[in-house]
Parts: structure tokens; C-alpha cells; sequence
């Protein structure tokens, strides 16, 4: 460990070349800045399709169909569904999209029914702006996503259009689920007959809840034997399944992204290592003065290591607050088929990209650190 008074070294060592410092410090920061957003991207893909044993959502979908824009199921399929055993709940929902290809701009309207939705839906929304009751009262009402609403800039009491269709803010929603972040919530009977559609009776899927994690399977497969023989037949898999499958490139892609993060690493591990590398090279006389003063090797070695770990640690707080910052304001997602996969963020990404950091810097400084504190007093004298 270094001694609090020897700080003022070590930082100044840091400044001593100010261009050589600004131009790694300036590396490392973009290096973290991509390494964190790869990282908030993996985040939401884990958040948005890993089940976990507390799930009891399950999706119907038209067979054979992904886009919702093909998804059509007779709303009929309510009342056939709620009578199968395990079945808690059955929401009939509509989805409209304002593009069905990957994007990171696509507003996604969920049209459900009044009662449902304030029965069942809303127990798990937090509001942080306008009322249920505006939305209960209009029928032209929305509840917006918090992550869609910052991303557009809209608050309550505005009025906006998108895939055709124009709504009011009614409220703001903030919710741990996924899909509830990036959407905006309409009444199903509007948005059946919005934007002249006219499609009454007919949804784009069910979201039935079942009573017991444990009914997931046997519902899904009563409910797909129901249908089987219908002009409509359906797919039934649980929310988070659903959400992978349909979403099955973009995860790809993510997954790919793991090696931009890896290239990042090794990106800032380079950059410090250059630069601790040169500030050595350049202070071999005054290491051998420091240590006919009393300066040890390991002292030495420290000093050597911290410098690094300074670089680093200021570049990795640049790069993971910017993202951090970013990801906060920009309110980014990935969409496909109107489904929605936001970039996580917290706290917990910029201690994260800190403290990977710091351990690069670390590392960086290890083999120089190791030279310099090899080094006799008399070879570092004869030094060029």
C-alpha cells in the first residue's frame, strides 16, 4: 500500500508529460465508454429473456407469426382459455408498431382491456407522473413507458403520433419489467379501430398468468392442443422465452459484441502499459537518485504500479460516468417485432467499469514496475 503523503509524487509524476498523459487518459476513456455500453447491452438481453423461478407469464401467439403486424387472434379465445386449469388470468392485447425491424427508436402501443389492466397489469407499475384515472376517463389516453417518454421527450398533458396513431399522455409508468419500459399503453378498443384499421374482435396476443410457476408447461400445452384444430392456431411459450425467440438476431448480435468489450480491455491495458512503459524509461536516473535517498525498490515498485493505476482509474471514471450518463438520457433500446430489450444502467455499471479499470492499471504497471525495481543503482546511473 502507498502512503497518503506520497500522493502528491505520484500525481505529479501523472501530469508531468501533459500530452502523453491527456492522449491515454483520452484512450482509456473511449475504451471504457464502448467496454460499458457492450456491458449495458448484455444486462438487458440477461433482464429481458433469462426466466427465473418466479415467472408465471405466458405468451399466445398466432402460430407461425413473429411480426405483430401478422398476429391476428380472434379476441373470442378469452373465455376458452380462462377455463383451462392452472389459468389465473387471461389480458387479450393488441400491438401496434411503429417499425417491426430492429431499431433503436420504435414506439410500441399495447392496447388492453380497461378492467384488466387496472385489475392486474397496473399492480406492478409505479407512477411517477400524471393519474389512472385521466387514462380510466379518455378514451384516447396513454400510459407511457418511462424509458419511451424520456427517449422522446414527452410528459404528461402532451399529445403524440406515432404508426398512425395520435394519443395523450396521461401518465409515466416506471416498471423492473422489460416490456413495460419502452411502451406505451392504450385502451384496446381504440387502438382496434385507430388509424383505420378497423380490426374489432381481433388482438395480437393473450398474456395469461398462471397460478403457479410449475403450470407454465402443462398450461402452454393445453392451450396450443385447444386451438390446434382452429383456423387460428397458436404458440404458447413463457414471456421470457418468447421474448428470445422472437429477438433471436439481436441477441446474436449482442452475444458478438462480448468481442468489442474484450478488444476495449485489452484496448486500455495497452494504452497504460505505454504509457507507465515510457515514464519508466525516462525516469531511470531519478529512480537510482530516489533510492540513494532511502527509496526502497519495492517502494518503488509501488509508486511505478500507482501511477497506472491513477491513469486508469481516471480515464475508466471519464469513460463508465459518460456512458452512464448516456444510457440515462438517451433512454436506449433495442426493438424488434414490438418487443423491447433497454440498455440496463445504475450504479452498479460505473462501479463496474471502474474497478475493471483499476485492475487494468494495475496490470499495466506490474512489469515495469518489476524492471525498474530490478534495476542496480549503478547501471541506472550509466543510463543514456
Amino acid at each position: 500500500m502507498i502512503q497518503p503523503r506520497f500522493l502528491p509524487l505520484i500525481l505529479k509524476q501523472v501530469i508531468r508529460h501533459r500530452l502523453r498523459s491527456s492522449l491515454t487518459l483520452g484512450g482509456v476513456a473511449v475504451a471504457m465508454f464502448l467496454f460499458a455500453v457492450v456491458q449495458a447491452m448484455q444486462a438487458g438481453v440477461r433482464a429481458a429473456t433469462v426466466s427465473n423461478a418466479a415467472d408465471t407469464t405466458l405468451v399466445v401467439y398466432r402460430k407461425d407469426r413473429f411480426c405483430p403486424f401478422a398476429s391476428r387472434l380472434p379476441q373470442s379465445y378469452v373465455d376458452r382459455i380462462a377455463r383451462i386449469p392452472g389459468v389465473e388470468s387471461v389480458v387479450p392485447v393488441k400491438i401496434v408498431v411503429s417499425n417491426c425491424r430492429t431499431s433503436l427508436d420504435v414506439v410500441t402501443f399495447r392496447g388492453v382491456p380497461k378492467d384488466e389492466f387496472l385489475r392486474g397489469m397496473a399492480t406492478r407499475l409505479e407512477l411517477v407522473g400524471g393519474s389512472l384515472g385521466e387514462w380510466e376517463r379518455r378514451s384516447d389516453a396513454a400510459l407511457l413507458g418511462e424509458t419511451l417518454a424520456r427517449r422522446r421527450g414527452l410528459k404528461v398533458g402532451d399529445r403524440f403520433q406515432a404508426a398512425g396513431i395520435t394519443v395523450y399522455v396521461a401518465g409515466v409508468i416506471r416498471s423492473e419489467q422489460a416490456q413495460d419500459q419502452n411502451v406505451a399503453y392504450v385502451h384496446l378498443d381504440f387502438l382496434q379501430f385507430a388509424a383505420g384499421s378497423r380490426a374489432g374482435g381481433i388482438v395480437t396476443q393473450f398474456n395469461v398468468k398462471v397460478t403457479e410457476p410449475a403450470q407454465l408447461e402443462p398450461v402452454a400445452r393445453a392451450i396450443d392442443e385447444l386451438f390446434a384444430a382452429d383456423q387460428e392456431p397458436t404458440h404458447t411459450s413463457p414471456e421470457k422465452a418468447f421474448v428470445a425467440r422472437a429477438a433471436a438476431d439481436v441477441i446474436e448480435i449482442v452475444g458478438f459484441m462480448r468481442w468489442l468489450g474484450w478488444g476495449c480491455l485489452a484496448a486500455v491495458l495497452a494504452l497504460i502499459a505505454n504509457a507507465i512503459i515510457l515514464a519508466v524509461q525516462e525516469r531511470v536516473r531519478e529512480h537510482a537518485i530516489l533510492q540513494t535517498l532511502g527509496y526502497s525498490s519495492g517502494l518503488l515498485a509501488r509508486l511505478i504500479v500507482s501511477e497506472g493505476l491513477v491513469i486508469s482509474l481516471l480515464g475508466g471514471a471519464l469513460g463508465s460516468g459518460l456512458a452512464l450518463v448516456v444510457l440515462a438520457r438517451g433512454g436506449l433500446a433495442l426493438s424488434v417485432d414490438g418487443l423491447s430489450i433497454p440498455f440496463a444502467h445504475g450504479p452498479l455499471l460505473f462501479i463496474y467499469g471502474l474497478t475493471t479499470a483499476g485492475s487494468l492499471g494495475i496490470a499495466a504497471g506490474l512489469v515495469p514496475a518489476w524492471q525498474a525495481a530490478r534495476r542496480e543503482i549503478v547501471t541506472c546511473f550509466r543510463a543514456v
